[in-house]
């Protein structure tokens, strides 16, 4: 990606408004390390708890921009032949029996042809590598710490010059690097060597005010008083001694089921039923329900009534 491509924002202002017609809704400075990464050609690593929205910013841009999104999900185990590419041998043993039964066959072309391009399963990181008319493609990592430390040394090397050497065709480069995008929850630190290749970000919980303009955008229709009911417990909720708060894919989960359930305001029991959308843990859900959800509904109620 170079600094001249006239598809990318000019200006951090410019970012917001992609993000935005994607009904994204960042705040400045998730879009300044964005604009950059997107400016200097380097990966932007994005760290937060899970559902707040890390792994949508690379749908967004490959919505946004018009450019394939190609996903890799990291995996406890996940290798080169799952990652970049492995070869169809069970093709290339046809192949071989095919040439044995017509006779004459010359080894040496039968092992070229074997080992050529035809033969070749491409996973996703080779695919990113490679040129798209509409431009270089979205390459998202998702969730890279749950690889283990070998992959990620491995990776440190693809990112280093983008390219991949597959001993018997040789060295595959990109002509233009793609947008990389690399998330983790952070179950475990990632090594440094690979955070200094890229530009970082955590990416937190939204505040009130921009947590309610995104269930706005992504709910359409919810009723206006049940949307600030809906933010303010959820914000209210991430204040508890919780093993997993609930992200924002919860809020709006939550949103839309009680949209579904044609609720226009909040109250203690279909809060303690509905639960289950928006907390994932047994435990939290236990320490929630009942008396503790008909305090914190109350809380709200009262907190919104103030505020007006």
């Amino acid at each position: 990606m170079t600094q001249t491509d006239p598809t990318l924002p000019a200006s951090i202002d410019d970012t917001l408004k992609l993000l935005a017609r994607a009904d994204y809704l960042a705040d400045r400075s998730l879009a300044t390390v964005l604009f950059l990464a997107l400016r200097m050609g380097r990966p932007l690593f994005l760290e937060g708890e899970a559902g707040v929205g890390k792994t949508e910013i690379a749908k967004v841009l490959s919505a946004t921009l018009g450019r394939r999104l190609i996903r890799l999900q990291c995996y406890e185990g996940l290798d080169v032949s799952a990652a970049v590419y492995e070869w169809n041998y069970a093709a290339q043993m046809i192949a071989i029996r095919l040439a044995e039964v017509e006779g004459g066959a010359d080894r040496e072309r039968l092992s070229r042809d074997v080992f050529s391009e035809h033969f070749l399963i491409k996973r996703p990181l080779l695919q990113a590598l490679e040129p798209d008319t509409a431009g270089p493609p979205v390459l998202l990592i998702d969730e890279l710490d749950r690889t283990d430390e070998a992959f990620e040394a491995f990776l440190l090397e693809v990112l280093a010059d983008f390219q991949v050497t597959i001993p018997e065709l040789g060295t595959v480069k990109a002509p233009r690097p793609p947008i990389v995008i690399i998330t983790s929850n952070r179950t475990r630190e990632i090594h440094d060597a690979l955070k200094r290749r890229c530009l970082y970000h955590w990416v937190g919980y939204p505040n009130a005010e921009r947590e309610l303009a995104i269930v706005r955008a992504k709910v359409p229709g919810i009723a206006a008083t049940l949307s600030r009911e809906i933010v303010a417990f959820v914000q209210a909720l991430r204040q508890e001694d919780l093993f997993k708060s609930p992200g924002v894919a919860e809020t709006l989960d939550w949103a839309t089921a009680l949209t579904e359930l044609d609720v226009v305001a909040l109250d203690p029991a279909t809060v303690s039923d509905t639960l289950g959308v928006l907390l994932k843990y047994q435990d939290d859900i236990a320490r929630i329900e009942g008396t503790k959800a008909k305090e914190l509904v109350d809380q709200v109620r009262a907190e919104l009534r103030a505020a007006e």
